[in-house]
């Protein structure tokens, strides 16, 4: 917004215009001043007061003299006010138009000029302001307003916009909000009611409710006029303050006293009376009064001059009808959020176009005062209504916010981040030295590699399936040792009769120790035909072994990199089965919360064991023992666990095919925190003595393929997948430059996850991205409004989204164990900076 100072002075037969503006530019010229005009203006002022006086009723709002109104008998006076209007119009517009001014007139189309050019077509034109300052009464008296500048150059209408200014301005104005986002409190008085209804102006006033908060005080049938200016006294000086003062009434000019408000009749107050209540009211927040009273040029220049920062009056007297129609629609002009100078222009629009042929010559009367320094005053969008429609996006922001919607749903495309997320995860532990370090990891794993294929002197001539003796030669080794939990991840559902026999012997051997049976959990899976496929009966009963579902959940079913925890179900009462890694996990905290009992509650809070001459089902045997002890020993366990189990939330989720707080694998602890690996043919050695078999009776064993090719029951359901990003750092830190991580291995890694509880659960992007859209919205509106610091707003929103990074890796790798979205939040709140950052526009 650019502001040009026009200075008009009349110095006998000639007048004077200074025009000043940016950075000390100024010019002066100095024209003869048409005698003609001042007679061409008092025709038209007669003629004015003349079709007024004879309008309807005796209802202008001013004390009008019988001097200079001659009585005629009945005329037409329309017509002349009309043909007054046009003729004075005609030789004030001929005047600025005249060649000495085309200088003044070029410096202001010149900069209105380069504006548009700069313009694009989704900005707002940007206004000029033009202050009028006139040393007379009888310049102050033009209606400056009419001046069409821009025409001569052919510039957009509308976008200079001629407003006053007192020659002798005292104060400075008061620095107040000027764009409200709440109720405008408007103190209305009343005046002199004599000829006069007031009747539009409080319709009006309540019409616009939502956005007002109105007080009116005036003259009551029982209230004296002491009582009365004690009121007025007390509602200026209200501690609450006013945004807005309005008068409406009889007013009248006095040069002397700075203009008169007639408060009743007969009973004026002049301007310097209430001079220092207005300063108080000023103080206390008032920054707009509208006079809808008469010759208000004088009530105009003193109160801008006490500090008001804008004052809206008529400069002729005006009629009662014209007064109620003008505040309408300046009140509706205010209510679509403009400024009080738009609302002005667009009233005073109204009169002209719509109410012309009623009301001529009215739309010249209005004009608005301003301090120069002063912004204008405007209420502001407020209201619930309006916050949403602040939230509401426009159409880029929508299409923006629609693609990262979309992206925030494609699981591919989520759990594709999540795995670069799990990188950098890893890489932040390896920079912080932030790796919970364990001394004995729970889990040690036997693999069956291609090494121990070939060493395995002809036994394994067809690894599909595997062996049952070479199988058997594990677990004789591993009971030998006194291990207590043994996992066998091979789906044992087919039959190899002799060396089925040799397994189960061996396997009965480990139940059968004592004191301490080894307690065996076999894989399962469900067939293609819903078929549950486990252990066959000729190497292991139910009555005395577990078994666990081996299913494991993908972040990319076409590359098959593993992803999710597969859970607990739901509830103890859910029919499906339990996850091989949970079973594990459940078996080692039970033998574990046998051996820390008491000897007095040993007895009574053994855990059931393992035998071979079992009659029920072992499964249901624990669960028993489990829902009588619930206080002793299942709180201790992975089945008090919420995050353990799955979650209705979860479940549900799958209907729109989404995983929402589904706990993920975290391959950013790096394997050797996880699990210890034996190669197979290792174990098998007759010196086995540097074989990490120390604490095997304090850990879980997993026997499991090592990463061959023809792992798994068939090829369609190999037992090979794709390595994760963040695994991949850390093997690369110990030279495997391995592409893939058998089963085995993400089996160890859940069962870390359940003994630990380090059950991470990632927040969907989709939730985020609601916060984050208020939060660009919010910085959107912030930019925009403070354009001139986009470059320091450009260096906080960096800081910002790298602090934000930090504090989410910090969040995942603390107790609370929770992936907070970094880039698609990210992405959304610099969608908006950005918006704003190019668009480079100020709210004016």
């Amino acid at each position: 917004m650019s502001n040009f100072y026009l200075k008009v002075q009349h110095i006998e037969k000639l007048c004077l215009f200074q025009l000043s503006w940016g950075k000390g530019q100024q010019l002066n010229v100095t024209i003869p001043y048409p005698q003609n005009l001042t007679i061409l203006y008092q025709d038209w002022q007669r003629s004015y007061l003349n079709y007024y006086k004879n309008y309807k009723t005796q209802s202008v709002r001013g004390r009008i003299a019988d001097s200079g109104v001659i009585s005629t008998p009945p005329t037409d006076w329309q017509a002349k006010l009309v043909q007054a209007e046009a003729k004075f119009l005609l030789e004030f517009h001929k005047w600025l138009r005249c060649g000495e001014l085309y200088e003044i007139r070029m410096a202001l189309a010149n900069v209105v000029g380069e504006k548009e050019k700069i313009e694009t077509p989704a900005q707002s034109p940007q206004i000029t302001n033009l202050f009028v300052t006139c040393n007379t009464i009888d310049l102050e008296r033009f209606p400056w307003e009419s001046w069409e500048i821009g025409t001569e150059f052919a510039l957009s209408s509308g976008k200079i916009r001629i407003v006053r200014t007192p020659v002798n301005i005292h104060q400075g104005f008061a620095q107040k909000n000027t764009r409200l986002t709440r109720k405008v409190r408007v103190l209305a008085i009343l005046g002199d009611e004599t000829g006069l209804d007031f009747k539009a102006e409080k319709q009006a006033m309540r019409q616009f409710k939502n956005i007002i908060d109105v007080k009116f005080v005036g003259l009551q049938p029982e209230t004296s006029i002491a009582d009365l200016k004690t009121k007025i006294k007390d509602a200026l000086t209200s501690e609450s303050g006013w945004d807005i003062l309005f008068f409406a009434g009889h007013s009248n000019e006095n040069n002397i006293t700075g203009g008169e408000i007639s408060i009743a009749k007969n009973v004026t107050l002049s301007i310097s009376e209430i001079a220092p209540l207005l300063s108080i009211a000023v103080e206390r927040g008032l920054q707009f009064a509208i006079f809808n009273s008469c010759n208000g040029l004088n009530i105009a220049n003193s109160l801008i001059d006490l500090g008001l920062s804008q004052v809206a009056v008529m400069r002729e007297p005006v009629h009662n009808a014209v007064a109620g129609e003008f505040l309408l629609h300046f009140l509706q002009a205010l209510a679509e959020f403009k400024d009080v100078h738009e609302a002005l222009l667009l009233a005073s629009q109204y009169l002209k176009t719509e109410k012309n042929l009623t009301y001529p010559s009215a739309y010249l009367i209005p004009s608005l005062f301003r301090h120069p320094e002063a912004p204008l005053f405007k209420v502001e969008p407020f209201g619930i209504k309006q916050r949403l429609k602040n939230i509401i996006p426009a159409q880029k922001e929508g299409i923006a916010l629609t693609a990262l919607l979309l992206i925030s749903l494609q699981i591919p495309i989520q759990n594709h981040l999540l795995g670069r997320r799990l990188w950098v995860q890893s890489l932040y532990r390896q920079l912080t030295g932030k790796v919970a370090k364990q001394d004995i990891p729970p889990v040690l794993l036997v693999q069956i590699d291609d090494e121990s294929i070939k060493k395995s002197k002809g036994k394994i001539s067809n690894p599909r399936p595997m062996n049952r003796e070479y199988i058997a030669s594990l677990v004789n080794k591993l009971t030998d040792r006194s291990a207590k939990i043994i996992g066998i991840d091979f789906v044992l559902d087919r039959h190899q009769p002799q060396n089925d026999k040799i397994l189960a012997q061996a396997i009965k051997t480990g139940v059968n120790k004592s004191p301490n049976p080894t307690w065996f959990i076999f894989a399962g899976e469900e067939s293609d035909a819903g078929v549950w496929q486990t252990v066959i009966p000729e190497i292991a009963s139910s009555n005395w072994s577990l078994d666990g579902e081996i299913e494991i959940l993908f972040c990319d079913e076409i590359q098959r990199i593993p992803c999710y925890i597969t859970l607990l179900p739901s509830s103890g009462n859910n029919s499906k089965p339990f996850p091989f890694a949970g079973i594990l996990a459940l078996s080692h905290q039970l033998q574990s919360s046998t051996n820390n009992l008491s000897k007095d509650n040993k007895n009574n809070l053994q855990i059931p064991q393992p035998k071979l001459d079992s009659q029920s089902n072992f499964w249901q045997q624990l669960n028993s023992h489990l829902n009588k002890n619930k206080q002793n020993i299942r709180e201790n366990t992975i089945l008090n666990s919420p995050r353990s189990r799955l979650q209705p939330i979860t479940d549900y989720s799958t209907i729109l095919s989404q995983m929402w707080l589904h706990p993920i694998i975290d391959f950013s602890i790096p394997p050797n925190q996880v699990y210890e690996s034996v190669p197979a043919w290792k174990l098998l050695e007759q010196d086995s003595k540097n074989l990490p078999l120390a604490n095997l009776q304090k850990q879980v064993v997993i026997i499991a393929a090592g990463g061959y090719d023809e792992a798994g029951m068939s090829m369609d359901k190999e037992d090979n997948f794709d390595v994760p990003p963040a695994l991949d750092f850390w093997r690369l830190q110990q030279g495997n430059n391995s592409k893939i991580i058998p089963g085995g291995e993400v089996h160890a890694y859940m069962v870390h996850h359940f003994l630990t509880q380090r059950l991470v659960i990632p927040i969907p992007d989709v939730w985020i991205l609601g916060i984050a859209v208020l939060m660009g919205k919010y910085l959107y509106f912030l930019l925009r409004k403070h354009s001139h610091y986009r470059w320091q707003w450009l260096i906080l929103l960096s800081l910002l989204t790298v602090v934000y990074g930090i504090i989410s890796l910090e969040i995942y790798i603390s107790s609370r164990a929770i992936v907070i979205p970094w880039f698609l939040p990210s992405a959304t709140v610099w969608t908006y900076f950005t918006s704003a950052f190019l668009r480079r526009k100020v709210y004016e």
